[in-house]
């Protein structure tokens, strides 16, 4: 065939010869495969065809290799791969090829085309007059009220007025006040991305991406105080029952909004189910709405099973108005508005809505509870899948087989499955292109089917098995656990009038109604006055329900299920059986305890029976808990079988379900008596430097004294050999032979084989932890933890064969933190008697907690409090807690508290190289494979480390003052 032929023919299709086998699989999936290569192998694949060369240099690939390789503020260089390659060498070393891009004929792609079109179409016609959102002026907050909150978006004109940001909210304008400001970037990433705003402007003239980047900064009025001066909350939205947290406590809930056209929102419903009001400050917005329950098409709804997490699949905003919008009938598509300069939006609690600026636009938002939708935000945060699920996809969340005409390609309709993430069809692609076009009429009359967006018919999909405080919590919740119990707590004390609503919404996220009912009984049994109106809400701290009496604490032990608060409160009572045998000052510093007891449900009604952690109750024999050959006058669940209990948990791989154990209708409980005083928590910011030097040396003086005490007697029956050597969870023979050669002692052996199968899942789990530990140090995690934690406690050979360490080991706290310090007024303390305290004369101010005034008052450390997390192993475990959360990273504490401990930590080697004989590195080790994320809490702390380049980097940033603690000398 000669030339003029094959012109003839057109030009030959590159895609068979140049994919090879490749070419089975759709672009989409090859340019999903592409993410996972690094910029040089993609520089070599690009070279072997000219269809790899095309997909190899797709802007949006090197957009996302440039997010994964970041640390520190993005700046865009005019094209994502020259920006990408800008991060893989320095500036002085890059110099870029003067060649012309390569162009090939002969391959097509619809995918390929689509999204090239999506990057550089214009919204010129997309904005329209005539919008169905109803718009209003001068409206009243009890029409709002009664009109508008809770049913339906509003668009509303004259509440921006007098706003100086109507004026000074312009891009130049900003760009002159905060052209050097780092803001948050939005991005389908899990990275925080920061741009300076100047930077940022330049992007938005230069790029031509699909799905642009939009600041969307929840920190704004951080970084920009300047920027909160120049607006008000609208008159319509005061009310918000998350006013009573600080600042630093309370979730993000206002946002900076910035974004060029084409950029915008996705279809989503705001978290916690919270009302949220958008203004516009400059430019046009198209918005769209449905109500809830009503998944718009193209979008999925996944929610996981085991913690109720919830993640919605959609096609990015612009993609939805081309691609999806044109497919519906008339009386499906979505309530919609074009958002004009001084409008504010008001969105419902629950409401579906997408965002699409039309322009430049530049605009505030802030979320919010009210009394309308507070019942809706404490059930979005209860434990359990199913009610998230009916929520936001209404009657389509039920199993599957409910309706069987369901698309289930679309909608997330079987929730007994794990959390899957489905491709998204794009309209015309595959055979089920018709089935499409029809879903949206099929799903609306299935939304239409019984579902109603109330209160009493969504509570009804709440599991009331699941606990609040064992159950998995969600990592898509507002906050966290302790934080929503603490938000809850202050609501009852600072909203009294709000009572009613209060327990509602308590009742439905922490089955507040069984806990009452529980203590009821505790209080009965007794003989203790029943709680007052006051008590009925479990305290926010910690993470077992604590009941503040006028003379008691009650609390009733459930976190980790039975077998766990059964360990823990036996471990607890030996615990203060050995202070009082040993007349330890350590007692004098720790509450009474007044009683302690098992309480459990039982042919429909609660039983309650006394227990002091010797020998075994009836109720817990009857649970197989029973550990074997148990003596009467022993503590069979003290503290060495919870350390073998410990070594179980350790073995637990973190994608595996971690449930709660045991029965749950069985709690310990223990009561002792009220402090006086306030936790240390209140009053952090009110102490003076010398008061928080004094709380070092106190702490440093207790846990001297804690460290002191001796051991139980080592129970062999509990650590058999078979027991031991049975289950190793390593991968190489290192550790084994270590072990069973060496012969450690027996409390330090598995101390170190409990840190091993730690060791063993460590990168999954700080994978999983995320954000803002950072994925450089996260894949070098395995290097820099010893294989060998034997030489890290300097094991020396001893007499008779027998190996030992140079510090036996001791009895720590594990979770002294601001919560669980009390501290009294100075004036009390000094001023007064014994006698005149036991007679409850003490000032009153001081007195239960609940004193606000007294800012000029001096306060001392009394009491540590809640012991249920007793164990054994290295003292340096209690330094964790105390100096990053009581000492917030600052080293002149840490001084102060070691000068007063002054006991010796463990001996480092002189031999093994210089990381092993760091004090710092054995600190380091033991933050790394702490249960809780302790990284989350140093990456928050020390802020300029997340762009740190090694563990030693971080290692003696934030532990290197422990290698000059000179105690060990």
């Amino acid at each position: 065939m000669d030339n003029s032929q094959a012109q003839a023919l057109g030009p030959r299709d590159r895609r068979t010869d140049a994919l090879g086998d490749l070419q089975v699989l759709p672009d989409e999936t090859l340019c999903a495969i592409l993410e996972y290569l690094t910029p040089r192998d993609l520089a070599r694949l690009a070279c072997v065809s000219s269809v790899m060369y095309i997909l190899c240099n797709e802007e949006p690939l090197w957009m996302s290799l440039c997010f994964k390789r970041l640390n520190g503020p993005l700046q865009y260089k005019g094209s994502w791969k020259k920006t990408a390659r800008l991060l893989e060498q320095p500036l002085n070393e890059y110099e870029e090829p003067c060649r012309k891009p390569l162009h090939f004929d002969g391959f097509s792609s619809l995918f390929l085309y689509r999204r090239l079109y999506r990057s550089h179409t214009t919204l010129n016609g997309f904005s329209f007059d005539n919008g169905t959102v109803e718009r209003k002026k001068d409206l009243t907050l009890e029409e709002f009220y009664h009109q508008y909150d809770g049913k339906k978006p509003l668009l509303l004109t004259g509440l921006t007025d007098t706003w100086p940001a109507r004026h000074t909210w312009m891009i130049d304008q900003l760009l002159l006040n905060y052209g050097d400001t780092n803001f948050r970037i939005s991005q389908r990433s899990s990275q925080k991305i920061l741009m300076k705003f100047k930077d940022y402007v330049s992007y938005m003239k230069l790029q031509h991406d699909e799905d642009p980047l939009y600041i969307f900064d929840d920190k704004f009025g951080e970084v920009a105080p300047g920027l909160l001066k120049d607006y008000n909350v609208p008159h319509l939205f005061q009310e918000d029952f998350f006013d009573v947290l600080e600042r630093d406590q309370r979730p993000p809930f206002r946002w900076l909004i910035i974004g060029p056209e084409r950029s915008g929102a996705s279809w989503h419903v705001d978290p916690a189910l919270t009302s949220a009001w958008n203004t516009l400050l400059c430019g046009r917005k198209r918005w769209a709405f449905y109500p809830p329950g009503r998944v718009p098409l193209g979008a999925t709804v996944h929610v996981n099973e085991e913690d109720g997490d919830v993640n919605v699949e959609t096609p990015s905003s612009l993609q939805w108005w081309l691609d999806f919008y044109p497919l519906l009938a008339d009386e499906d598509k979505p309530v919609e508005c074009t958002q004009l300069p001084g409008d504010t939006i008001f969105v419902p609690s629950g409401w579906w809505h997408c965002v699409l600026n039309l322009e430049t636009t530049i605009a505030v938002t802030q979320n919010f509870v009210n009394s309308k939708n507070f019942e809706f935000a404490c059930l979005d945060m209860a434990p359990g899948y199913r009610h998230k699920g009916v929520c936001r996809a209404g009657l389509l969340a039920l199993e599957q087989g409910s309706f069987e005409d369901a698309d289930d390609s679309l909608i997330y309709t079987d929730l007994a499955r794990k959390d899957k993430r489905a491709r998204i069809q794009e309209p015309g692609d595959g055979p089920n292109h018709e089935k499409t076009t029809n879903s949206a009429s099929r799903r609306y009359n299935m939304w239409k089917q019984g579902f109603s967006y109330d209160i009493n018919f969504l509570s009804m999909f709440l599991d009331k098995e699941k606990d609040h405080y064992i159950h998995p919590w969600s990592s898509g919740n507002c906050m966290g656990q302790r934080e929503m119990r603490d938000w809850l707590s202050k609501l009852w004390v600072g909203k009294p009038g709000s009572r009613e609503l209060i327990w509602k919404g308590a009742c439905l996220a922490l089955n507040a109604d069984k806990w009452l009912e529980c203590l009821a009984e505790i209080c009965a049994f007794h003989n203790l006055p029943s709680p007052t109106d006051d008590e009925r809400l479990p305290v926010g701290t910690g993470s077992n329900p604590v009941y503040l009496m006028e003379n008691t604490v009650i609390k009733i032990f459930v976190e980790g299920g039975l077998e766990a608060s059964i360990y823990g409160l036996g471990t607890e009572l030996e615990f203060y059986n050995l202070l009082c045998k040993v007349n330890s000052p350590l007692k004098n510093y720790i509450p009474d305890v007044l009683a302690s007891g098992i309480l459990y449900h039982e042919n429909g009604s609660y039983k309650v029976v006394s227990w002091d952690g010797k020998g075994v109750p009836d109720v817990i024999a009857q649970s197989n808990l029973s550990p074997e050959n148990c003596k009467v006058d022993e503590y069979p669940f003290g503290v060495w079988s919870k350390k073998q209990l410990e070594y179980r948990k350790a073995a637990i791989s973190i994608h595996e379900s971690i449930g709660p154990a045991g029965c749950t209708r069985i709690w310990p409980y223990i009561i002792i008596k009220r402090c006086k005083g306030k936790i240390f928590a209140q009053l952090r910011d009110r102490l003076s430097w010398e008061d928080t030097l004094s709380l070092a040396s106190f702490l440093g003086e207790q846990l001297r004294n804690l460290h002191l005490l001796p051991l139980p007697p080592f129970n062999h029956s509990i650590f058999s050999d078979i027991e031991l050597k049975s289950q190793l969870p390593f991968t190489n023979g290192c550790m084994e032979a270590v072990l069973n050669n060496s012969k450690i002692p027996a409390e330090w052996e598995i101390f170190i084989r409990t840190l091993m199968r730690k060791k063993k899942g460590v990168s999954s789990r700080l994978s999983k932890w995320g954000d803002p530990i950072p994925n450089t140090l996260i894949e070098k995690v395995d290097e820099y933890i010893p294989d060998d934690f034997a030489k890290l406690l300097n094991v020396l050979e001893g007499e008779n064969g027998l190996n030992k360490v140079c510090k036996p080991c001791s009895w720590i706290h594990s979770d002294i933190m601001d919560d669980n310090i009390y501290m009294e007024s100075r004036l009390v303390s000094l001023c007064l008697s014994e006698n005149a305290k036991d007679a409850g004369l003490e000032d009153d101010d001081s007195i239960n907690g609940y004193d606000e005034g007294g800012k000029g008052k001096s306060w001392c450390p009394s009491h540590i409090l809640d012991f249920s997390d007793l164990s054994l192993g290295d003292p340096i475990f209690d330094l964790i807690p105390i100096y990053l959360d009581i000492f917030r990273g600052d080293q002149r504490l840490l001084k102060q508290f070691l000068e007063s401990y002054k006991l010796p930590f463990i001996k480092m080697p002189q031999e093994g190289g210089e990381k092993v004989g760091r004090l710092s590195y054995l600190a380091m080790c033991y933050c790394i494979l702490h249960d809780e994320n302790i990284l989350g809490a140093i990456f928050d702390i020390w802020n300029e480390l997340r762009t740190a380049k090694s563990w030693e980097e971080v290692e003696l940033a934030v532990w290197g003052e422990l290698n000059n603690y000179k105690g060990f000398t």
